[in-house]
């Protein structure tokens, strides 16, 4: 693509439909008129469904980063059918975009064990995408993207519910994406976000200023969609529903439809690492070995900004190996390994739980894999190798971004777990004493400003960390100001923290998105030095007073 795309007729030329193409469709989609109400789905990878545009909407902001990445010109946003489609409305565009998208079912693992119950139908059969609808998949720039809409309505696999996304977990989703990929970790990415204030929905939510881990009371919420895009939106959970009907013979085409989900993800996010005239086990071997990869680099990295992934089920794991589906996440605040954002997560989704989680995670995936290797005995005990092997190469990932938040050739298991211990006995912000250890500070002075109280002038606190500082000071390469950018590459100055979205969330629904466009241009630029006003505003440890507060230092299940 050498221009620009300036017009919605341009953007048309690029559409490629690979996914309801090549797969296959729900047999009875067309039995049950608009496919709106839940409903149980017995085979095929996707059902065909409009979704329920927004009412007059409201344009909040678009990511101006991906724009230029997919190659579309500023202009684009002004266009009335670009505005149509991505707030919910496909009817009466041009011929090329097809006039109904695509929800997909999806089977659900809590830390690695097979749940039924949050099926109402206690089958499996109903759960998937209650209110996130692809609408458009095109080849810009030489990649193949598929746009998903997150609020666009009910579909089958709603399960009672509305449908709906409101502003507030919309605005999160939003930002959260554009900040991610500037954090240099794989991710689903923002397209735009709209509102309208035209319908309103009701969600559980909590007090003002309530210290309650459950929600309250109910509030009326305005509505929005946010665009998200990615290669594909195929997760483990989707694996694992085909893995588990292939598994008991649920129906004659059950196996089949696996192999050609499995394909399709290889096609869709592999292909360029897995060759298409290897046979069907050695793609399946390739796949598990190279999604193990990504995993473990992804959660690793989670770790080194300080986030939290705190409703971590395969259902939000995404196959492609990127981070997916921001509900309840959360940027640590004071370091606390137990760190969990969710009400509802526990202990196995918290912080230092993630590669934990994502082991879990794995063995879902692998289990979904077993089906197509059955007929092969040696590549099953090849698969369940891999399997074995994730918490090795967890483990060395972790180990690796440890030595490079630390500036260290190699991990030092003595200096890291003095510092975990440190921090443990200190009230400290995590993002910002590592960005602060970033400078190579004298003494403890030099990490002040990451302690929530005055600790640091007692003299036993000062004795440890400056003979911690010494110790660890003495491991780094002698050329300090090299050590010192490379930190500053790894340890971001800013990440999008809990109380800076309430405000930008809470000034949206009154009109003000002034703060949504100032979050965008600062957590897009995390690792930088910034201006001075920014650097008061932003860089600084959480307010005392918000610590506990419901909605700040918790969230509910994000709506």
């Amino acid at each position: 693509m050498k221009e620009k795309i300036q017009t919605f007729e341009e953007l048309t030329k690029y559409t490629n439909y690979s996914f309801i193409e090549k797969l296959n469709s729900d047999p009875n989609e067309k039995n049950n008129s608009d496919n709106k109400f839940p409903r149980e789905v017995f085979s095929g990878h996707y059902v065909s469904v409009k979704p329920t545009a927004l009412k007059e909407p409201i344009y909040i902001s678009h990511s101006k980063i991906f724009f230029e990445e997919l190659g579309f010109d500023e202009t684009l946003i002004k266009s009335e059918n670009f505005t149509k489609m991505f707030s919910g409305d496909i009817s009466n565009l041009p011929e090329q975009i097809r006039d109904a998208g695509w929800a997909t079912g999806y089977a659900l693992s809590i830390y690695g064990t097979e749940y039924y119950a949050q099926c109402p139908f206690q089958t499996g059969n109903g759960y998937g995408d209650g209110r996130a609808i692809s609408v458009l998949e095109a080849v810009l720039n030489g990649k193949r993207w598929e746009f998903q809409l997150k609020g666009a309505g009910r579909t089958p696999y709603c399960r009672g519910a509305d449908g709906r996304a409101v502003l507030r977990s919309s605005v999160r989703e939003f930002l959260a994406q554009e900040h991610m990929y500037k954090l240099r970790i794989p991710t689903s990415r923002s397209l735009t976000l709209f509102t309208s204030k035209k319908e309103q929905v009701s969600r559980p939510w909590f007090r003002d200023n309530s210290y309650s881990k459950d929600s309250e009371l109910m509030i009326e919420e305005d509505v929005a969609i946010t665009t998200r895009v990615a290669p594909s939106f195929i997760r483990v959970g989707q694996l694992e529903l085909f893995g588990r009907r292939a598994r008991k013979n649920e129906h004659p085409d059950a196996l089949k439809e696996l192999e050609i989900l499995v394909l399709h993800l290889i096609d869709r996010e592999y292909s360029e690492i897995i060759n298409q005239e290897l046979s069907l086990k050695e793609k399946v071997l390739l796949l598990a070995k190279n999604y193990q990869d990504r995993l473990t680099s992804l959660v690793a990295n989670w770790i080194r900004v300080g986030y939290c992934q705190g409703n971590f089920n395969s259902d939000n794991c995404a196959a492609g190996g990127f981070t997916l589906d921001y509900g309840p996440f959360g940027f640590i605040d004071m370091f606390d390994p137990n760190y969990q954002p969710w009400t509802g997560g526990g202990m196995h989704f918290s912080f230092f739980n993630q590669p934990q989680a994502a082991q879990k995670n794995f063995k879902s995936f692998c289990s979904a894999l077993k089906p197509l290797l059955k007929s092969t005995p040696d590549s099953l005990k090849q698969l369940e190798s891999i399997e074995n092997d994730f918490v090795n190469i967890m483990q060395s990932k972790i180990e690796k971004m440890w030595a490079s938040k630390l500036g260290l050739d190699k991990f030092d298991f003595e200096i890291f777990n003095e510092l975990i211990n440190l921090l443990m006995e200190n009230p400290i912000d995590y993002t910002i004493f590592f960005r602060e250890l970033s400078n190579i500070p004298e003494d403890i002075n030099g990490i002040s400003k990451s302690f929530y109280d005055n600790s640091f002038e007692k003299e036993n606190i000062k004795s440890a960390w400056n003979k911690w500082l010494k110790n660890w000071k003495d491991k780094l390469d002698e050329d300090l100001k090299t050590v010192s950018i490379n930190m500053k590459q790894t340890n971001p100055k800013y990440t999008l923290r809990e109380w800076h979205l309430v405000t930008a969330y809470q000034n949206a629904e009154n009109g003000n998105y002034d703060l949504i466009q100032e979050l965008q241009e600062i957590m897009t630029n995390p690792y930088e030095e910034q201006t001075k006003e920014i650097e008061e505003k932003y860089y600084r440890k959480k307010p005392t007073d918000f610590f506990g507060i419901a909605g700040i230092s918790h969230v509910s299940c994000s709506s």
